[in-house]
């Protein structure tokens, strides 16, 4: 066989980088994987340098692509044109979303450390078969509620009393 028809089956490509046979029809779906070639009996082959492709899509997901932000950069590059600083901002993105994110996680372990000693306290002197109300305690952690009312605002639509509500989750 030419070694410019060989071609790989789904299965032998997901083998090859560790994912599933529905995961490739999933990034072909998504526009990260060009379509492959089909067989006369309508079966998927797949060239050689899909392996790579996948392992590249793997390695962007790790560092925080979302699949539609990975298929508008690879469209690009596709088409030959470099998008190099596209990629360079998203991941300059990435790493400020990152840093924000360590810093609530440590006022958050910060947070716990001051609940555990605090809980340890109410149990210790909640009589013995008496509720501590533990979790009722939560409400009275400001930043366990800053962040309640955060998750709140993120997941609820917008409303004209959105602002208002941020202006009040500050004080």
């Amino acid at each position: 066989m030419n070694a410019d028809r060989v071609t790989l089956s789904p299965s032998d490509v997901a083998r090859r980088v560790g994912v599933s046979t529905d995961t490739l029809r999933h990034y072909e779906r998504k526009g990260l994987l060009p379509a492959p070639v089909r067989t006369p009996s309508g079966y998927r082959r797949y060239p050689p340098q899909t392996i790579t492709r996948v392992q590249l899509i793997q390695r962007a997901l790790v560092i925080g692509f979302s699949l539609d932000e990975l298929a508008r950069v690879l469209r690009e590059r596709d088409r030959g044109s470099p998008p190099c600083k596209a990629v360079r901002d998203l991941v300059k993105q990435r790493l400020a979303d990152l840093e924000d994110r360590l810093q609530q996680l440590s006022a958050l372990r910060t947070e716990l450390r001051h609940l555990v000693a605090d809980w340890d306290h109410r149990i210790a002197t909640t009589g013995a078969g008496k509720p501590a109300h533990l979790l009722e305690s939560l409400g009275e952690r400001p930043l366990i509620e800053h962040e309640r009312v955060e998750r709140t605002q993120r997941h609820s639509r917008p409303s004209l009393q959105t602002p208002r509500r941020r202006s009040l989750s500050r004080s």
